[in-house]
């Protein structure tokens, strides 16, 4: 195995990447995945039905029955899901594992970029937060996850861990919500599934040049500090389709890619999706 990618297991709990969370009743629903923060459950029932998390309707089964539920990095341990269609339901309580998370420190970056002060700077950085959050509010009615992902470059060192706890300059930041992939500059990046760009914007202040793909049922992944940007917004993508290059462009010490994946409002680590699918049932659309 990588030494990259072990590392990569240890840091978010090797036991919860070898444990997948799975449930099955064939006849009305079936989940896998993996049952750890900064996760998810695949699932697969009626089609069309109703999927409840704890008790709150967050989104619709496609056509084919399969849906996706994120757990945030720092969401509670215990889940209860529900299925709902007409007057059939079908219920799963989930217990989560606590992810790890590693302390990671970034020094020498610049201080706007940090602790922007300037108005000028702070109106841009507003703007840019309206363009993100109408690409993140994307909702469209694919299932483009279900055939699981692959990682976005076909070589990388994995420089920074999923969900550790940033010091940057010395200050205390947010948790870092992706995977950085370093990689020489103008390295090709591979949509790693399915779904539709909902931005593709170059010169963003922290993020550089940036991509969202919505991948089905606000499944949406992100891709930081591109050189080149290879896609348009609205366009449809397939899996392996070049959608850019590596770069350092906005707040970057050097050449990667930051690989970000975020369902509705919850923070995921994108790598737990490499290599798994939706579960199978008998269900067909109608």
């Amino acid at each position: 195995m990588n030494p990259d990618r072990r590392r990569l297991l240890i840091g978010v709990g090797a036991a919860a990447l070898a444990r997948p969370a799975v449930a099955r009743d064939p006849a009305d629903l079936v989940l896998s995945g993996r049952a750890v923060q900064g996760g998810f459950v695949m699932g697969r029932t009626w089609p069309r039905a109703l999927i409840f998390v704890d008790g709150e309707a967050l989104t619709t089964a496609s056509a084919t029955g399969a849906f996706i539920v994120g757990f945030d990095r720092d969401g509670p341990t215990t889940v209860s899901l529900e299925a709902r269609s007409g007057t059939r339901s079908q219920r799963r309580s989930l217990t989560l594992l606590t992810g790890a998370f590693p302390s990671s420190r970034i020094d020498g970056l610049p201080p706007s970029t940090v602790e922007p002060s300037d108005p000028a700077l702070l109106e841009r950085i507003q703007r840019e937060v309206a363009l993100k959050t109408e690409g993140f509010a994307s909702r469209i009615d694919t299932d483009d996850f279900g055939a699981g992902f692959t990682w976005p470059l076909d070589s990388y060192r994995i420089s920074s861990a999923w969900g550790a706890q940033r010091v940057l300059n010395g200050t205390p930041a947010r948790p870092h919500y992706g995977i950085d992939l370093a990689a020489p500059q103008g390295t090709p990046i591979r949509a790693p599934a399915g779904g539709v760009v909902t931005l593709a914007q170059p010169g963003m202040h922290f993020e550089g040049g940036l991509t969202l793909i919505d991948h089905g049922q606000g499944l949406i992944s992100a891709y930081l500090h591109q050189s080149r940007i290879d896609v348009l917004p609205t366009q449809r993508i397939t899996r392996g389709q070049v959608i850019g290059a590596v770069g350092m462009t906005g707040r970057a010490t050097g050449p990667h890619l930051c690989w970000r994946l975020r369902w509705r409002d919850r923070q995921i680590n994108p790598s737990l999706l490499v290599g798994q699918s939706a579960p199978e049932t008998g269900y067909e659309a109608g």
